[in-house]
């Protein structure tokens, strides 16, 4: 049966063909032909500067690529628009992929004003080949009618189309948000550092995104010169429909599937009926209309209309007829550990970490061996940290190597995310959970490695949940919940990577007694269960009675490593620890 969810949503979609078609005036038809075109282009826009999280002001250099493709198809080669559209998209595409690589190096508004630079280039480019794109006089479609070429004396026609466009934009954004790639444009948005613990590559997600952002937006761009029948480079490139395009989506809900039609349906309408009242006289006031209604929305519904409102309708909704919960599926099995035990699993010869003069790690030389748990301490600031972060692949040595040891084999990802895939999944001294997803959604993150089907992850994501007594919380969203459920939430979302070797950076910290204990104790199952645990640790007592093995740390360099009563009776960890005058004091 169809969820009530679905059903209301195209009753309500309907609405963009009956009430034009109701009216039968050219005048509101041209304005629904506007919302659908504007919709369209705010949820294409919305995958990459919703989902993703990145700023893109220069978006309608895919719609005026789109434009030109198809216009210059049809008037050098005879070809229909609806075959210049689609070659459109695929030029769109390509082009992303060029402006997406370079750019997603860049964040924050450096990014924005990178894609604002190759909007202008484009602009400029198009208006210097006067000979092929008209230049600043324009270019004028040619005129043949019917639904072959897409130009039509009865403008409902137009709006067939436009319609059709925006379902299939509303589609595709509704599928991503619902599928792996969804949560990952998610995860990259909230915290790239996390997501690539989790195995993701940002630049890969990212450019997925903007490569189909950039054909929708494409397509709609070739209907809309098909419509108006007339290009020049300041409509087809222009910086301002960028803004606007973006506007709509801030107005209606950033990162949601529903928000640009929304805030387009609310906006577009009023800045339309006053130019046609107005004429002339009100040139640039949609202008005013916009930027008024994006203030008032702003101060009062900082979230959107549907970040404010949308799960309120939502549970109303789902009230109405045909809401069947599903039962949950049986989670898959996990990914199976193998090697004997005792075996080399991680190895580093000489690691030496500089960040200018200051040297954080030191020669450090160490190997792991298959099923023990080995524990790092040492004093604030003496390195365990950086040392993490290089056998976890988030910075790179200075000098010295380290290597994944498998079946005899030595290999050495290239990428904080290769790291995670190869086996290494870790946590964070300051947590970093996805705050604006719910627990479960976290600990799916990290299983959508092994597990790509949504269902399967959210399967093993609900079986992790209840090794680390978090499954009553799983649908709490990650911002709301205290640091000891934080903690349990990170251990939870990397052992959803099923990994090899798992690294716990001070996850005891912070915890009340109990809750040490009960870490301790999934430590325990953890190793017991095949994973090999490094753990860095400030609570003695818990890491004594945890690790097979200890090595100690002071500023960068390993001054002692064997057995935890060994290593508490050696004098240079007293020493880095209490003093020399202490360790005087004692005899040593």
């Amino acid at each position: 049966m169809t969820h009530p969810r679905v059903y209301v949503a195209l009753i309500l979609l309907s609405l963009l063909l009956i009430i034009p078609a109701m009216s039968g005036s050219p005048f509101v038809i041209h304005v629904f032909v506007t919302i659908c075109v504007f919709a369209g282009l705010s949820t294409a826009w919305n995958i990459v500067g919703g989902y993703a999280g990145q700023l893109s002001l220069g978006h309608m250099v895919f719609y005026g690529i789109g434009a030109y493709t198809t216009a210059l198809l049809i008037q050098h080669f005879g070809l229909t628009p609806w075959i210049g559209m689609w070659a459109g998209a695929a030029l769109s595409a390509v082009v992303a992929v060029c402006i997406g690589f370079p750019c997603f190096r860049l964040r924050g508004p450096f990014f924005a004003l990178a894609t604002i630079a190759f909007l202008e280039v484009i602009r400029l480019l198009a208006i210097h080949f006067h000979g092929v794109t008209g230049g600043s006089a324009g270019l004028i479609v040619p005129l043949k009618l019917g639904w072959t070429w897409m130009i039509f004396q009865d403008k409902f026609n137009y709006l067939i189309i436009a319609f059709g466009l925006l379902l299939l934009t509303l589609i595709v954004s509704w599928a991503i948000r619902n599928a792996r790639l969804g949560y990952y444009l998610t995860a990259v948005r909230e915290r790239e550092d996390a997501a690539s613990a989790a195995g993701i590559s940002p630049t890969e997600v990212k450019l997925k995104a903007v490569v189909v952002s950039a054909a929708l937006t494409s397509l709609i761009g070739s209907f809309h010169a098909m419509y108006t029948t007339f290009l020049e480079p300041a409509t087809m490139f222009s910086l301002a429909t960028s803004i606007e395009i973006a506007m709509f989506s801030l107005i209606g809900g950033l990162g949601t599937v529903l928000g640009p039609l929304l805030g387009t349906v609310l906006v577009v309408p009023i800045a339309e009926a006053a130019r046609g009242w107005l004429g002339a006289s009100a040139n640039g006031l949609h202008g005013f209309v916009y930027g008024t209604v994006l203030v008032l929305i702003t101060l009062t519904l900082p979230g959107g209309l549907v970040g404010t409102f949308g799960a309120t309708v939502g549970r109303w909704v789902d009230r109405l007829p045909g809401g069947r919960s599903r039962p949950e599926p049986e989670a898959p099995a996990l990914r199976q550990i193998t090697g004997a035990a005792g075996e080399t699993m991680l190895l580093t010869r000489n690691l030496t970490m500089r960040f200018g003069g200051l040297l954080a790690t030191d020669n450090v030389s160490m190997l792991l061996k298959r099923g023990e748990i080995l524990g790092i301490i040492g004093p604030n600031g003496a390195g365990k940290t950086t040392l993490f972060n290089q056998i976890s692949g988030f910075l790179k040595p200075s000098s010295g190597s380290l290597a994944i040891v498998s079946g005899g084999q030595e290999t050495t990802p290239s990428s904080a995310d290769a790291f995670a895939r190869a086996g290494i999944g870790r946590t964070f001294q300051i947590v970093q959970p996805f705050g604006k997803l719910t627990v479960i959604e976290n600990i799916m993150i990290g299983a959508f490695m092994r597990h790509p089907d949504v269902a399967s992850a959210r399967a093993v994501a609900l079986r992790v949940s209840t090794l680390v007594g978090l499954h009553q919380l799983c649908e709490v969203e990650a911002r709301n919940l205290p640091i000891g459920d934080l903690k349990r939430l990170e251990v939870a979302r990397t052992l959803a990577t099923e990994p090899d070797i798992l690294l716990l950076d001070e996850v005891m910290a912070g915890q009340s007694q109990a809750d040490t204990q009960k870490m301790v104790e999934l430590i325990r199952a953890v190793r017991d269960s095949g994973v090999t645990v490094i753990a860095i640790e400030h609570n003695m007592q818990a890491i004594m009675s945890l690790s097979d093995r200890i090595i100690v740390i002071d500023s960068g360099k390993v001054i002692a490593e064997g057995d935890p009563q060994a290593v508490v009776r050696d004098r240079r960890v007293i020493e880095a620890y209490l003093g020399e005058d202490f360790a005087n004091a004692q005899g040593l």
